[in-house]
Parts: structure tokens; sequence; C-alpha cells
């Protein structure tokens, strides 16, 4: 549910101070994905904020996200720059990690905070340590096979995962 994990991971982020959001975004297609961008951007409207830079990656893939990150962050002045990073997924929020860590040696979370989504394992190793949001995987299986057998109407299903807060915010 898109509401209402973005609503936790936008409130955590006010909570902490955070004031200069970004987002980035994968492949624009997924309505899943379009939908978290619109809730990202309304939460920091509701607070003051009307504007919401966003970097599109173009895919969900690490080397991409690091291509578009590095990309802002050479034609963005320091002082302008966004002070936290929310990404569309896990794997995009790694390469963003990697290429503001080696490629410009900004320290995570003091110069930029990188929040994920999806809760892969990746991102609680000690080399990332991402706060995600993670889905309820086992939970979205289960109510997916009981659809298929039968067992369960075909019908849209909300769902809630949690929010995992680590060292990158």
């Amino acid at each position: 549910d898109a509401t209402t994990s973005v609503e936790e991971i936008g409130t955590y982020l006010w909570d902490q101070g955070y004031r200069r959001p970004g987002f980035m975004t994968g492949a624009r297609s997924l309505s899943t994905a379009l939908r978290r961008r619109r809730c990202f951007a309304a939460f920091w409207r509701r607070h003051g904020i009307s504007e919401v830079p966003e970097l599109s990656a173009g895919s969900y893939d690490r080397h991409a996200a690091e291509a578009a990150l590095r990309n802002y962050l050479t034609t963005t002045p320091a002082e302008e720059r966004f002070d936290v990073l929310m990404c569309e997924n896990d794997v995009l929020a790694v390469g963003a990690v990697d290429v503001a860590r080696s490629a410009f040696g900004l320290r995570i979370p003091e110069d930029l905070a990188v929040v994920g989504y999806d809760g892969i394992d990746l991102t609680a190793t000690p080399a990332y340590n991402i706060t995600t949001y993670e889905q309820p995987l086992d939970e979205m299986v289960t109510v997916i096979m009981d659809m298929i057998r039968g067992r369960r109407a075909l019908e849209s299903v909300r769902l809630h995962g949690h929010l995992i807060v680590r060292g990158s915010t």
C-alpha cells in the first residue's frame, strides 16, 4: 500500500529533520512506482515543501541509479542539493549509496540520507545499512496463491509492510 508506506517513510524523515527531499524513479511504466512517487511528493507538499526534485534512472538497475545520481551531484551545487533521497526500490538505493560515497566522498547519512523500498537482504549488510520499507512478501505470496487456487476472491488486497530504520538515515 503506497499511501500508508510512503506516509510512514515521510513522517519518519520529517521527524528526523530532513527538509530537502529528492526522489529517484526507475521505469516510469509501473503503476506501483508511480503511486510511490505521487504519494511522496504529496506528503512533502502537505508539509510546505512544494518541489521534490526527481531523478530518473530509467530502469531498476544500480548502474542506472549511479549514473542518475552522478549527473545530479555533478550539476547541482552542494548547498542546493537534497538532504535525503527516497529511491523507488532498494536496488536504486544501493546504486545511489555506491556513487555518493565512492565518486563524491559523501558521508551517508551526514551529507546525504538514502531510503530504499522492498527490504532486500543487501540493504541490511554493514556495507550498505540502508533504511527501507519491507514489503510483506510471504503474505503477498500466500494471498496470490489462495487466489490462484480459488480459496480467495480475485480482488485487490492491501497488505502492510513496515519501515526498517538503519544507518542510512
